[in-house]
């Protein structure tokens, strides 16, 4: 009698084992977000990586990627999907500066954390550096490593708040870096733990203290639009960011409010923000990090105007085209329109071109077939004209596929959304803080088809 209970209660150990051990695999797939992070240069070259859960990816996938986005060498770089399946992996990647970011992810992963995550990296390297670039990712190697070991965690993001990360990887600087090398060990870890671990929220420390109390906040917006050969707005929309500054003592809460919020879309939040203040009365309500921080990002679709407008002229016979092209304020929009720029792509049919300016200055580049306009402000006694003669290849009489003209401007103090700050306040406080809050508009992918 007791042989047979002996192995019957065996058994059972056996199944819940079993059982356990597939949980812990199944779970251990799910923990599995990204398995490494590539930085590749302008050329392709790696200049760093990161692998993560002792598994090493093959760096053959960065050859494969690279192969997608220039097939050839005479040819121009395709624009390769953000996320795209390899044959083994998933690779998502994105663009800062001429600087790839590549991660891959062997299992099905929410592709926005990881594109996020990338655009976290190479925020927090851009603040860390004092910019981004090849030389500096390649004199940086040993901080960049820290700084990735602090923010992915098993395939997980981890700490990507860059207040927090500069408790833990003090920024390099001239006297650390000689410190350094003469004493062959590195002065850039903390020795104490970063004193969020005490706080209340984890972006932001316990008894903060500043002589001066203020927060500021930008309002940046990138305006997106395409004109058609016709001269019709074919699209147009905005994507925007809120960047706060926040120099304020102790725990405050801060709360910001827009006069029109019901414009935004497709709106992000920095993890501070409260969401059911903002669901429930469109106000934004947190308690800021200390120092500079994204508060949110938003989307704003089917405007309707455009600040200026360009309308070019092509005529061309006898294997030459004369160019005319005018550029002027459509609507007034209460600032100046400054740093003005007109890149007219010319077609491969091009051979040569010279073109003139009666405002401005124009260089070509004869390489690239790319001519830049650098027009400014546009001045009030005459309207700036861009004109002269396209010559085509021998053999060709007329001009079969016309120039793109890409558009560039900068206005400030202006959100050309429409998107305005109605007030900010500061609770739970005992002193006065100064408030300001300014908008900026520039061109993103403004583009003018003829």
């Amino acid at each position: 009698m007791i042989r047979p209970l002996i192995f019957f209660f065996s058994f059972l150990l056996l199944l819940v084992s079993n059982s356990a051990e597939q949980g812990h695999e199944d779970r251990s797939g799910l923990a599995i977000m990204l398995h490494c992070v590539f930085i590749l240069s302008d050329t392709g070259e790696i200049m760093l990586e990161k692998h993560w859960m002792g598994h090493q990816v093959d760096r053959s996938i960065c050859a494969w990627f690279w192969k997608q986005a220039h097939p050839s060498e005479r040819q121009e770089t395709i624009q390769v999907p953000t996320v795209v399946a390899a044959p083994t992996y998933y690779v998502l990647h994105i663009v800062r500066e001429g600087i790839t970011f590549l991660a891959c992810a062997k299992t099905e992963m929410p592709p926005l954390l990881g594109i996020e995550f990338l655009g976290r990296v190479a925020d927090v390297l851009t603040e860390y550096l004092g910019g981004l670039n090849e030389d500096l990712v390649k004199d940086n190697f040993v901080i960049i490593y820290q700084l990735l070991d602090e923010m992915m965690d098993h395939g997980f993001p981890l700490t990507t708040e860059p207040s927090i990360l500069k408790e833990m990887i003090l920024p390099a600087n001239l006297v650390s870096r000689v410190i350094s090398v003469v004493t062959g060990t590195s002065t850039t870890l903390s020795s104490t733990l970063p004193s969020t671990t005490s706080s209340s929220v984890p972006w932001r420390a316990s008894g903060i203290k500043h002589a001066k109390n203020e927060v500021y906040f930008d309002l940046v917006e990138e305006m997106d639009a395409t004109v058609n050969k016709d001269g019709f707005l074919a699209r147009c929309e905005v994507y925007g960011e809120v960047l706060g500054s926040s120099r304020l003592s102790g725990m405050p809460d801060v709360s910001l409010t827009f006069t029109n919020p019901s414009i935004l879309n497709d709106v992000s939040f920095h993890p501070c923000v409260r969401i059911q203040a903002w669901e429930s009365n469109q106000k934004l309500s947190f308690v800021p990090p200390d120092g500079s921080f994204k508060l949110m990002s938003y989307r704003i679709k089917n405007l309707k105007n455009t600040p200026i407008y360009v309308r070019p002229q092509f005529s061309s016979g006898g294997g030459v085209v004369t160019v005319t092209v005018m550029v002027g304020i459509r609507a007034n929009v209460g600032k100046p329109v400054d740093n003005i720029t007109l890149q007219l792509v010319l077609p491969p049919s091009v051979a040569s071109s010279d073109l003139t300016a009666n405002h401005g200055s124009v260089l070509p580049n004869h390489t690239t077939k790319v001519t830049t306009w650098t027009i400014g402000r546009i001045p009030k006694d005459k309207a700036p004209c861009l004109s002269g003669k396209l010559q085509l290849e021998a053999g060709l009489e007329r001009l079969r596929e016309y120039p793109t003209f890409l558009v560039g401007f900068k206005i400030m103090g202006v959100a050309l959304s429409g998107l305005r700050s109605d007030r900010v306040d500061i609770n739970r406080v005992d002193y006065s803080a100064y408030r300001g809050f300014r908008a900026v508009t520039r061109a993103g992918n403004y583009e003018i088809r003829s």
